[in-house]
């Protein structure tokens, strides 16, 4: 049983858990995700790692109530427990995987909305501890569904709100603001977009017109968190991906976001997995290769 240590109401029906999975904060990585499952009859749900700290043992998860089982998780309270906690899952941040030298040449603009936010977060906070400095821009609808302002002000060497009605900083979307930062003279040299599919797929447009390489989180698509479900289906180039194995994160530039939306919208009833299936034969799965 892993048992939540902390509970915080975010703003927008987000809510931030702290849970004790010491073994999961042992090897975690920004960029990854675990898998939590409320009980024996729970929904496997995946959920990206926001923070974790290995000499306490915790891992920090940041979820929105948008269906019967986030709904059912909001409720749990300090003390109680969940059933599963697993991790970690997917693939960590490929920045990680670079030198400091590598990275300290690199001019990084991390791009982040709504529940993409808690992602990111982990990816700067480590770019710091590490002496890299990157900028950041967080893009909402509005000032009061803004989460982890004053925790991403502490990692971030700038940071950048960007709100659609202008009711805090800046008027406009992330990909006005990218605008305005590069009209302004900034320069980069990497884009990393973390947030809604429709956000990621205009940053992955306006930076390929930009020629800025762009690195994505494929994470809204995934479902059962193995590749063995097929939901995180993806193309990626002239290549067949799933995010929860492979990724999630990928090649902004080289993502059809029109396809994943697609398959997004039609895993959603049975008729629709079923013609998946058909029309995507022995490609349909991911991590098990083809499991019935």
């Amino acid at each position: 049983m892993f048992k939540i240590l902390k509970k915080e109401y975010l703003a927008n029906n987000i809510w931030l858990m702290d849970i004790a999975a010491p073994r999961v904060a042992k090897h975690c990585q920004p960029g990854q995700f675990v898998i939590v499952k409320m009980d024996e009859e729970g929904e496997r749900i995946p959920l990206t790692v926001c923070d974790y700290d290995r000499e306490q043992g915790t891992v920090t998860i940041v979820f929105q109530t948008v269906g019967a089982s986030t709904q059912e998780m909001a409720k749990y309270e300090v003390g109680e427990s969940f059933m599963d906690f697993v991790g970690p899952l997917g693939q960590p941040s490929e920045l990680i995987e670079m030198s400091e030298e590598e990275l300290k040449k690199e001019k990084i603009l991390f791009v982040c909305g709504g529940v993409g936010t808690a992602p990111v977060y982990p990816q700067v906070k480590w770019m710091k501890e590490h002496g890299i400095g990157v900028d950041v821009i967080i893009g909402a609808r509005t000032k009061d569904i803004l989460i982890l302002e004053d925790a991403m002000r502490e990692v971030a060497e700038n940071l950048y709100i960007a709100t659609d009605d202008g009711s805090y900083e800046f008027k406009g979307n992330g990909c006005d603001k990218i605008n305005d930062l590069i009209s302004q003279g900034k320069e980069y040299t990497k884009v990393v977009a973390i947030g809604p599919m429709i956000m990621m797929k205009f940053v992955a447009k306006l930076t390929k017109e930009l020629n800025i390489p762009t690195i994505v989180s494929m994470n809204p698509i995934m479902v059962d968190g193995t590749g063995m479900c097929g939901a995180c289906r993806l193309q990626v180039g002239d290549e067949i991906k799933f995010a929860c194995v492979d990724g999630p994160e990928f090649d902004g530039h080289l993502v059809d976001f029109d396809q994943a939306m697609m398959r997004q919208r039609m895993y959603k009833t049975e008729e629709g997995r079923a013609m998946l299936k058909l029309q995507e034969g022995d490609t349909h799965h991911g991590g098990c290769g083809n499991c019935h």
